[in-house]
């Protein structure tokens, strides 16, 4: 069998839902599981409306409404008639959300992130579900919240494995012999039935879930791009494809900041040998990218940019040095704080790291770290990391640029820089 996802850019509008429809009907003869993520810029929109209610700004039900009314109109363009009862559907999930917002505010934002946002993911997939079967194709749409089953960390939510691959290998074999099976990325659900996510982008992960308890043949992620890139066309004019990755190498490369695929993706599929395509949903018929369990290395080098980045200096006030204790302290705070550490470099009296700046919590981090430890930051800078480097790639990437931080291993440099004036 197959898992197929498809992303937000995939099932932006209209056409795009009739696009990804045709895909699937090539493969309707397969056991084939389609995971879908939420319609185009929906995710923003509906944290938001998050944002709106737990700030009690006034907004929020406006806010609602205009993603309401922009579903609406995608349906109205793809069904004949308002009286198709996917219309009540929908109308159903949002709702749902507006219970929620009848209320004052009593939970945590977090929690209240996952109860709201997830709805984006539910009703794209119940209106691709409800086209595919209205173009004859015979469809069964499936609560990932049934099957995928996590901890209490919202938003970010830690899988439980062992009750999720009970639950998907006991119940879906069965459905995929008759149906094409559409369902969400993204979400799952605790052991009190509270929707949780599994992080931003998460929708490459939980495709990656249902392949893994499924013992997939391979698993499509369907993208905007031809395949994975060796750098991002918005800071290259001139790309390449990469035709084949090891699975090495496509985990180096997310951890890194590459963001074709999710971080978290990669290693169930290596777990159970699963390769991984990334291909066109613009151009079906290209081959794209082929992720499996090679040897061979990257063929050409890849960049990784990332901006936005603080770079943060830590020394002890004591004249004490850097050792395990304090090292144990700081990660404690970058982890209570959820801030991902992109570079990090440390010697006897000062631990270095760039990090995104992200916003409040990175104030709170810092105010947390002053004190006990002399901090200072510098803000604004960009974080380039190349993947089989030498000396020409990085000469590329150092026009008008000067470097604060510099860090290579034998595959691997790391130049954390910024602009000259």
């Amino acid at each position: 069998m197959q898992v197929f996802k498809f992303g937000g850019a995939s099932v932006k509008d209209a056409e795009s839902i009739k696009n990804v429809a045709h895909i699937v009907a090539q493969y309707k003869k397969d056991e084939l599981l389609v995971v879908v993520s939420a319609m185009g810029k929906t995710t923003d929109r509906l944290m938001e409306v998050t944002q709106a209610y737990v700030e009690q700004t006034g907004e929020a039900f406006h806010l609602l409404e205009n993603v309401k009314e922009w579903h609406q109109a995608i349906l109205r363009d793809l069904f004949p008639t308002d009286k198709h009862p996917i219309f009540d559907e929908i109308a159903n999930c949002f709702v749902e959300v507006e219970w929620i917002l009848e209320e004052d505010p009593q939970d945590t934002y977090d929690y209240l992130f996952d109860q709201i946002v997830s709805t984006g993911e539910l009703v794209s997939s119940k209106i691709l579900a409800a086209y595919t079967a209205h173009s004859g194709i015979a469809v069964k749409w499936v609560d990932a919240r049934d099957y995928i089953f996590t901890d209490n960390t919202y938003r970010e939510a830690a899988v439980d494995w062992e009750k999720t691959e009970e639950k998907i290998r006991r119940d879906l074999p069965a459905i995929l012999d008759n149906f094409v099976i559409i369902s969400q990325g993204f979400i799952g659900s605790t052991s009190e039935n509270f929707t949780t996510t599994l992080g931003r982008e998460g929708s490459d992960y939980s495709a990656a879930i249902f392949a893994s308890c499924l013992n997939a043949e391979d698993i499509t992620i369907w993208k905007d791009v031809p395949g994975v890139l060796n750098a991002d066309p918005k800071w290259f004019d001139h790309t390449e494809l990469i035709p084949e990755l090891s699975y090495t190498d496509a985990i180096e490369l997310t951890y890194y900041g590459a963001t074709v695929i999710h971080p978290k993706t990669i290693k169930p599929l290596q777990n159970k040998k699963i390769a991984l395509n990334v291909r066109s949903f613009v151009n079906p018929s290209a081959p794209g990218t082929f992720i499996r369990s090679t040897n061979q290395g990257l063929p050409v080098p890849s960049f990784i940019f990332k901006v936005n980045q603080v770079f943060v200096n830590i020394q002890p006030r004591d004249f004490s040095f850097i050792v395990e204790d304090n090292l144990s302290h700081i990660f404690n705070l970058f982890h209570h704080n959820r801030i991902k550490i992109n570079m990090m470099h440390n010697s006897a009296i000062s631990f270095c790291v760039s990090i995104d700046d992200t916003g409040k919590n990175i104030d709170t981090l810092l105010a947390e770290l002053e004190k006990r430890y002399k901090v200072s930051v510098e803000k604004g800078l960009e974080l380039i990391t190349i993947r089989y480097f030498n000396q020409e790639t990085i000469d590329r990437v150092l026009v008008n640029k000067q470097i604060v931080r510099e860090l290579k291993d034998s595959y691997t440099c790391q130049l954390l820089v910024k602009k000259l004036p």
